[in-house]
């Protein structure tokens, strides 16, 4: 089977090559919106929406979306606009407890199959000073809450419950039971 991932997110290569799959990538370019109010519901929604754009070009490839969005104190942070933007999401994320969803969609077109879940992951972020927050606000523009946990000179995330690879944004054990259910199905 033809696998594609529909992200051209390094992170998601990174951790599909991991997993030991061999599979092809072509972005989306998708408007990444949706109507969709509760966190899960919105990764979910996108992930689909990507997966459908390229599998639409491909319908017998298996295409895998995803879609990443960090949830903090009742608002949905994506990735910043620029680093004023980067900077009001640190300040909001400052030493607060946080929620990071990834939502997955798996699909084949041509098979008429289509299967999507997320993953949720709480992050508790440090206390920093401002200083350190004005460094931090324009490492990371293309990361949802702008911030980076596999960073090694990112120390905002002081620790977190749940899957590191979810907060990166590839919830690779939620792909690996995905997968496996899509194969057997």
């Amino acid at each position: 089977m033809r696998l594609i991932l529909a992200s051209s997110s390094p992170r998601r290569r990174e951790i599909l090559k991991r997993l030991g799959y061999k599979f092809d990538v072509m972005s989306s370019n998708i408007e990444e919106s949706t109507d969709k109010k509760m966190p899960h519901a919105r990764v979910m929604d996108i992930a689909l929406k990507k997966a459908f754009s390229v599998a639409a070009l491909y319908p017998t490839a298996v295409v895998i979306g995803g879609d990443t969005i960090v949830y903090c104190k009742g608002e949905v942070l994506g990735k910043p606009k620029d680093e004023k933007d980067a900077l009001r999401l640190l300040h909001k994320e400052n030493g607060s407890w946080q929620s990071v969803y990834s939502g997955l969609a798996i699909i084949c077109k041509e098979k008429n199959k289509i299967f999507r879940g997320y993953d949720v992951t709480r992050c508790k972020a440090r206390k920093l000073g401002e200083d350190v927050l004005k460094g931090l606000a324009g490492k990371h523009l293309d990361k949802a809450g702008a911030y980076a946990m596999q960073d090694k000179d990112d120390m905002f995330i002081e620790r977190f419950e749940g899957s590191a690879d979810n907060v990166v944004g590839f919830p690779s054990e939620l792909f690996l039971e995905m997968i496996k259910e899509f194969e057997n199905d």
